[in-house]
């Protein structure tokens, strides 16, 4: 009778494996004497000196340990000659699913484990790209400029009237529903900013500060909290104060304040460069995801879907999804996370076949570039990024920058 462990695959795509394991009965059996000897060793039981009582004894005591004991190094074995047989690079550690363990019987899983995917590129250059810089106009420029006064505003009550949208209010909310009385709850939002459910927001520009109402509010069908959604609640308002924001004025005592400015031009022509820069950066990465789709469309890149699934799964926990709209956020973000695995696996073969991957030197030369640019030692930035875990980060970046120097010098950029 055989004492090999068979491994059968089942399934399997570029970036997984599913594997049955079958282990044979005479090595479940050597797995259980091992694990019997070893309790019978360390067992303390009464009227018996320490490791002297009798096997019997120790198995009827500590049989499900046993048995679990065995289960687990078996399964360790199975693993082990899963990798070795199927000549696995396991990215994590496998899933064990469907175990069956029964008295005399082999013991049979199946394993569900991740790899590190490999994918053939075919063609990786000859491809037309337009790379298209829009202008920075002076109505962009002046939208920034808004956006710098409103962040220097500042809050001055109002005396008397009804409050407008645009404006903050203090205020007290006491719900009416429901058995007892109710504490005042309060609140302080900007009218008109959405924060409010529309019907508060109507109640609330009836008032004048100092006045009290009553009144029902309805919550709307897509409110964020599910037993709320239609639901109707009688609210008492108490409007207790209504300021309203006073913008500064676009001039060079501005441009001072918010920088190293001598003038309203100075701040214009700087704000103008960094929207060039950044119409420049976009354009950049606009040529670059338009290169990674026409490589992946001409070698029929896969997106594995146990890879789509980890994408997935992290953009959950990045924006805290709940479980019950995950679903529906997996749908809604599924095609993102296909491109996201099909550009990882694109770059992480070109920069395996080309070595193109960022040294140690690559690294320092950069933390020199930034510490200079700075006006900081290289010495200490270094050890700050060290401490901050952002090298791997920047040894990425760096190999992407090879990566794509290396694949849009085979194709043509417009």
């Amino acid at each position: 009778m055989t004492t090999e462990i068979l491994v059968e695959k089942t399934a399997e795509d570029v970036a997984s494996r599913s594997l049955k394991v079958t282990v044979p009965v005479e090595r479940v059996r050597a797995a259980e004497d091992k694990a019997l000897k070893h309790y019978a060793r360390q067992a303390r039981l009464p009227g018996f000196r320490q490791g002297k009582a009798p096997e019997a004894v120790v198995r009827r005591r500590f049989g499900d340990a046993i048995r679990q004991s065995a289960l687990e190094e078996v399964v360790r074995d199975g693993w082990e000659t899963a990798k070795s047989s199927e000549s696995l690079e396991p990215v994590t550690e496998p899933s064990v699913r469907n175990i069956k363990f029964e008295e005399g019987s082999p013991v049979e899983f199946e394993l569900f484990v991740e790899v590190r995917p490999s994918i053939s590129l075919e063609r990786t250059g000859g491809f037309k790209l337009v790379r298209t810089v829009p202008a920075v106009d002076d109505d962009a420029v002046n939208e920034q400029l808004d956006n710098i006064r409103e962040q220097k505003g500042t809050w001055l009550p109002v005396e008397g009237g009804h409050p407008a949208a645009g404006q903050m209010v203090q205020l007290e909310v006491t719900s009416l529903d429901g058995d007892g009385p109710h504490e005042p709850q309060p609140h302080s939002l900007v009218l008109g900013e959405q924060r409010a459910v529309a019907d508060l927001e109507a109640l609330i520009m009836e008032l004048v500060p100092g006045q009290t109402r009553e009144g029902d509010i309805r919550f709307p069908e897509d409110h964020p909290d599910e037993s709320r959604r239609g639901q109707s609640r009688k609210v008492r308002v108490s409007l207790l104060d209504v300021k309203r924001k006073e913008l500064p004025e676009l001039n060079d005592e501005l441009a001072r304040e918010v920088g190293d400015f001598d003038s309203l031009d100075a701040l214009k022509a700087a704000i103008r460069t960094d929207l060039e820069q950044e119409a420049t950066r976009e354009a950049d990465a606009q040529v670059r995801e338009e290169l990674i789709r026409q490589i992946a469309e001409a070698n029929s890149v896969p997106a594995p879907e146990s890879l789509v699934h980890r994408v997935l799964h992290a953009y959950a926990h990045s924006y805290n999804i709940p479980d019950d709209q995950l679903a529906t956020f997996e749908a809604q973000f599924h095609p993102i996370a296909e491109a996201t695995v099909r550009r990882e696996l694109i770059l992480t073969a070109v920069t395996d076949r080309e070595k193109l991957r960022a040294t140690e030197d690559d690294v320092d030369a950069r933390v020199a570039q930034m510490a200079s640019a700075r006006g900081v030692e290289t010495g200490q930035l270094y050890a700050s990024l060290q401490k901050a875990n952002r090298l791997p980060d920047i040894e990425r970046a760096l190999t992407e920058e090879k990566v794509f120097a290396h694949l849009l010098a085979q194709s043509t950029v417009d």
